[in-house]
C-alpha cells in the first residue's frame, strides 16, 4: 500500500524521539530575535548543539473598522516556516511559537485560482464565508494567482549559486542535502541558462565561473566536490556573488543569486542590519536574491528571512529531497522567475458592514497605510505560477449594532456609499513589473451579496491550515479550533491532490495531535 512521504519520515524520526528535548517557546515582550538555547528548550542543550533563532511575532489583534478602516501589507510567498515546522514535528517536537508564521503555512500550498487575463501578471479571487473556528464571524479570503509560463517561455537565467561551506554545514542535512538539491536544479537547466558558483567559509571564492547550462557535467562536478570547513564569511560571499552576477548580467533575463546556508554568519559583515543594508543596496542592480535554509541546530531564521525580504527575493527551508524537488524543480518558475515585484495589498473596510477585522499572519509584512502608494517602499515579489493567499477574520455589524461611535472632536459618520452600496470591503493592489520603478494599481470590491454558505475547497483548506497555525501558536483567537477539527476540515477540502502535499499536511496534523495539546503554560 502506498505510504505518504510524511508517514515514512515520521516512522524513522520517532525512533530517536527519546533523544530529543521538548520545545518551549514563551511569548516575549522584546522585538529582538531570541535564542533557542535559552528560550526554546525545557531541557537545555549545549549552545554549540542548538543556537537556532527566530524573530518575535506579536499576533495581529482585531481592529475597529471605524477607527482603523485600512489594513496594508506586503504580499509574502515564502514557505520556509511550513517546512521548518514539519522538521520539528518529524523529530517529535512542537516548534517554537515564533517559528510558526501563519501566512507561510497557508502559502505553502497551491490553490485553484483562475489564470490572469489580458496583460495582468496575476488574477485576484475573493470569497467570503463563515469562519469555521468562530461561526459568529466570517472569513474574507483573498487569492492571487501568478501567470503560469511554460519552461521554454521563461527568460534566460543568469544564476549564481552562493553556497555556505563553513564548518557548521558538515552535517548530513546541510551540505550533502544541499548538493543533492542543487544537482536537481542543474539537471533542469536549459542551453540559454548559465550558472556560476561562489562559496564562502573563512573567505569567499569563485569555484565555477559562469558556465552554460549545456555543460551540466562540469556544474555537477563543481557541486559534488564541495567540502565544509572553517568559519562563515557570509558578507564577503554575498558581495562576491553580486559582483559575479553583475558581470554576467542578462538584460531582460532572470538574474538571481541563490544563497544556500544554515544562516550562521559569524565573520565580516554579519549583523542583521549590515546584511540588510548590503542587499538593499545591491538589489538596485536588478539582481534578485533567493535564500534557502538547511539543517538543524543553528538555523538563523530571522536573519535569512530578512536578507531575502530586502533582496527582492524569497526564503525557503529544505528539510528533505522531496522539498528540494518541490522548490527547485516542480515550482522552479515561481522560485526563480519574478513576474511582479513590490506587490502591496490595502483593504478598506466599510464600517457600516464590518464592525472589526483581524489579518491572519503577515505580522512582519505590515506596512504603514501611506506606504501603499509610495513606490520607494519595498514589498514582496510574486513568481511565475505562484499563488498568494490572505485571510481576514471579520465581525459583521448586526442590525442592533451602531458601528460608528459618537466622538467629541471628529466626525466619523459613514457617507452615503457606505450605507447604500452593500459593500463590505474595497481591495486595492499595487505592483511593479520586474524591471519597472513605477507601480500600477488594481481595485476590486467585495459586497454582502458575495457571502456564501457553500464555500470552495480553496477557502476551507486555507482556513484549516490557518487554524493549525493558530493552534501551534496557542493563539488567543483560536476559539473552537482543535486538531481534530482541523483534520476534518482539511480532509473535506483536500480536493484533487496529485502532489499529495495536502495529504501530508493531514498526516502532520495527526502527528501533532499525538504529541499532545499545547498547554497554556507552555506558551505564555
Amino acid at each position: 500500500m502506498k505510504r505518504s512521504f510524511f508517514k515514512v519520515r515520521m516512522a524513522t524520526a520517532m525512533l530517536c524521539v527519546t533523544l530529543l528535548s521538548a520545545c518551549h517557546s514563551g511569548r516575549r515582550e522584546s522585538t529582538e530575535a531570541y535564542d533557542m538555547t535559552t528560550d526554546a528548550l525545557e531541557v537545555p542543550a549545549p549552545e554549540a548543539m542548538n543556537t537556532e533563532s527566530y524573530a518575535y511575532i506579536k499576533e495581529n489583534g482585531f481592529q475597529d473598522a471605524t477607527r482603523t478602516p485600512l489594513s496594508t501589507f506586503s504580499v509574502d510567498v515564502d514557505a520556509a516556516s511550513y517546512a521548518n515546522v514539519r522538521r520539528f514535528i518529524n523529530s517529535g517536537q512542537k516548534p517554537p511559537v515564533d517559528a510558526v508564521r501563519i501566512e507561510e503555512l497557508v502559502n505553502y500550498f497551491d490553490y485553484d485560482y483562475p489564470q490572469p487575463t489580458a496583460n495582468q501578471p496575476f488574477s485576484v479571487t475573493t470569497e467570503v464565508g463563515i469562519c469555521p473556528w468562530n461561526p459568529e464571524h466570517h472569513l474574507v479570503h483573498i487569492g492571487l494567482q501568478g501567470k503560469e509560463l511554460a519552461t521554454e517561455d521563461l527568460p534566460a537565467s543568469n544564476l549564481v549559486f552562493l553556497i555556505d561551506v563553513s564548518g557548521s554545514m558538515s552535517d548530513p542535512d546541510k551540505l550533502p542535502l544541499l548538493q543533492n538539491a542543487f544537482g536537481l536544479l542543474t539537471d533542469n537547466l536549459r542551453p540559454k541558462d548559465k550558472v556560476a558558483i561562489v562559496v564562502y567559509a573563512g573567505a569567499a571564492g569563485l569555484v565555477l565561473p559562469s558556465t552554460a547550462g549545456t555543460d551540466k557535467e562540469k556544474i555537477q562536478s563543481a557541486i559534488e566536490n564541495l567540502q565544509a570547513g572553517g568559519s562563515t564569511a557570509g558578507g564577503e560571499g554575498i558581495q562576491l556573488a553580486y559582483q559575479v552576477a553583475e558581470e554576467n548580467f542578462i538584460k531582460g533575463g532572470n538574474n538571481r543569486i541563490i544563497l544556500a546556508t544554515d544562516g550562521d554568519f559569524n565573520v565580516g559583515v554579519s549583523s542583521d542590519s549590515e546584511m540588510i543594508r548590503l542587499v538593499e543596496e545591491k538589489r538596485k542592480s536588478g539582481v534578485f536574491l533567493t535564500v534557502i535554509g538547511f539543517g538543524t541546530g543553528n538555523i538563523k531564521d530571522s536573519k535569512m528571512e530578512g536578507i531575502a525580504d530586502h533582496g527582492n527575493g524569497n526564503y525557503y527551508y529544505i528539510d528533505s529531497e522531496m522539498e528540494a524537488k518541490k522548490v527547485l524543480v516542480t515550482e522552479m518558475g515561481g522560485t526563480l522567475f519574478t513576474i511582479a515585484k513590490d506587490v502591496k495589498i490595502q483593504v478598506e473596510f466599510n464600517p457600516v458592514a464590518v464592525k472589526s477585522y483581524r489579518l491572519l499572519g503577515y505580522e512582519n509584512r505590515l506596512l504603514e497605510d501611506r506606504d501603499f502608494t509610495d513606490d520607494t517602499k519595498d514589498a514582496g515579489e510574486i513568481g511565475a505560477g505562484h499563488t498568494v493567499t490572505a485571510l481576514y477574520e471579520v465581525e459583521l455589524v448586526s442590525k442592533e449594532q451602531n458601528s460608528a461611535p459618537v466622538l467629541k472632536y471628529q466626525n466619523q459618520t459613514p457617507n452615503e456609499v457606505a450605507h447604500t452600496s452593500g459593500e463590505l470591503v474595497t481591495l486595492k493592489l499595487r505592483y511593479k513589473k520586474p524591471d519597472a520603478d513605477v507601480s500600477k494599481e488594481m481595485v476590486q470590491v467585495i459586497t454582502k451579496d458575495q457571502i456564501r454558505t457553500e464555500t470552495s475547497d480553496n477557502f476551507r483548506f486555507s482556513a484549516a491550515v490557518a487554524a493549525y497555525g493558530m493552534l501551534l501558536r496557542n493563539s488567543a483567537y483560536k476559539a473552537d479550533a482543535t486538531y481534530t477539527k482541523v483534520i476534518t476540515w482539511a480532509k473535506g477540502a483536500k480536493g484533487v491532490d496529485l502532489s499529495e502535499y495536502r495529504s501530508d499536511f493531514i498526516d502532520m496534523v495527526e502527528s501533532t495531535q499525538n504529541l499532545g495539546e499545547v498547554s497554556v503554560a507552555e506558551n505564555e
